[in-house]
């Protein structure tokens, strides 16, 4: 202890304060998994309670009740395109702690609000909250680990992370049989000030302030027109907005299939759960495939793939098969568009930020940010769409899918 320390203590009698000891590898990951995981869980525990909403609030057109998903979403599309430079600028908890006081903040007002209106502004402000936990949680893995490490980590990270979509809807539902819907916020609340309290007892912050970066209002724009103007980085982004549309549209819509289209509302956590589980292998599956075939042909034959799947539930729509082999085959078409998505949008992400590793954490920010946004605008018509058959749905992603394919061959690597 120094001596002007040893003068302080003597003066005021307190003891100076201890930094907090780095964390263990297995509580870090855990950490680092809760705080991404508020994004899922404010998405996926919300679709059971579509039905009450719409009664509630919105009963004379029950798909606007939708815009509960889709308009969170696009609050944290929006709130990407801050939270990388204020993390830079800040440090990485601080960033998460404001987030989250701001996400309980908004999560309350949904609590209270007396209409739908309301609670679409309330969620927008909780999706602009939780892109504070979303990107600065995966800066504290980078400035902590780096190659191979980092790519371990984050692997298990996403392991814990990928159980949320799984539990989320069936929590949901057990909230609205003791409470009723609006108890789901306040559950967000709570979950965000235990993630949060556990960040700020626990985790020393990883970005030292000598290492901090101010924000540049021309290094913004000069980043952002490089970004746009690479050709490999346009058409990456372009298709892993039509990728995030895909699996928006049937996020949003889903809930409304399984229970108005095949009476399955009852039971429609336990189809959901099941349905994560099985997607959730596509990262697993991406790992061991991209070494040996590369990033472009996954891709390309997942789009393939998801051509002739959607084509087939389109099909299917129109044949009036037995409702409960029609549910089957929707169940595995779901599957289809989930299990998809873990296999492009890494990929695509790689694919856009492999030009760009001198500018990487704003470009990060701006392909994320404008892939999510665009995602939404196409999502929310699809989704509203919904016509009491999952034919809009199909048809929206059969779109998506054909677009997303010939974009695909147009990209070509630096290398190339």
């Amino acid at each position: 202890m120094t001596r002007s320390a040893l003068g302080t203590v003597r003066k005021t009698g307190a003891r100076p304060r201890q930094p907090l000891q780095p964390l263990s590898q297995a509580e870090f990951v855990a950490l680092v998994a809760m705080l991404m995981a508020s994004v899922a869980f404010s998405i996926d525990a919300m679709l059971p309670a579509l039905p009450d909403i719409g009664a509630e609030l919105t009963p004379d057109n029950l798909n606007r009740a939708q815009l509960i998903i889709t308009s969170f979403v696009l609050g944290m599309g929006i709130g990407t395109f801050l939270t990388g430079p204020l993390a830079d600028l800040f440090g990485r908890k601080a960033v998460i702690v404001t987030g989250a006081a701001l996400y309980v903040m908004a999560a309350l007002w949904a609590f209270v609000a007396p209409t739908l209106e309301t609670i679409l502004a309330a969620r927008i402000a909780m999706g602009l909250a939780a892109a504070a936990p979303r990107v600065a949680a995966v800066a504290m893995v980078r400035d902590l680990f780096s190659g191979r490490d980092m790519a371990r980590i984050m692997s298990f990270v996403m392991l814990i992370f990928s159980l949320v979509p799984a539990l989320a809807p069936s929590l949901g539902a057990l909230i609205i049989a003791v409470s009723d819907w609006r108890g789901i916020f306040l559950a967000f609340a709570a979950f965000s000030t235990l993630t949060s309290l556990w960040l700020m007892l626990r985790q020393p912050e990883t970005l030292p302030a000598k290492a901090r970066r101010p924000i540049s209002l021309m290094s913004l724009w000069s980043a952002a027109k490089e970004t746009a103007a690479h050709p490999t980085v346009r058409l990456a982004t372009l298709v892993q907005t039509l990728s995030m549309a895909m699996l928006f549209s049937v996020l949003s819509s889903t809930q409304q299939v399984f229970d108005e289209t095949y009476g399955q509302g009852h039971s429609f956590h336990l189809w959901f759960g099941g349905i994560a589980v099985l997607a959730s292998s596509a990262s697993l599956v991406n790992a061991r495939l991209v070494g040996r075939l590369g990033m472009r042909p996954i891709i390309k034959a997942m789009f393939s793939a998801q051509i002739a799947l959607s084509a087939g539930m389109i099909l299917t729509a129109l044949a009036g098969l037995p409702p409960q082999v029609e549910l089957l085959i929707y169940a595995f078409w779901v599957t289809s568009v989930f299990f998809q998505a873990g296999l492009t949008l890494g990929n695509l992400n790689a694919l856009a930020m492999e030009p760009l590793g001198h500018i990487a954490g704003t470009a990060a920010s701006l392909i994320t940010a404008t892939a999510t946004v665009g995602a939404v605008l196409i999502a929310v018509p699809i989704g509203l769409s919904f016509d009491g058959t999952p034919l809009p749905l199909a048809a929206g992603s059969f779109a998506c899918a054909l677009l997303a394919f010939w974009l695909t061959t147009k990209i070509r690597r630096d290398s190339d």
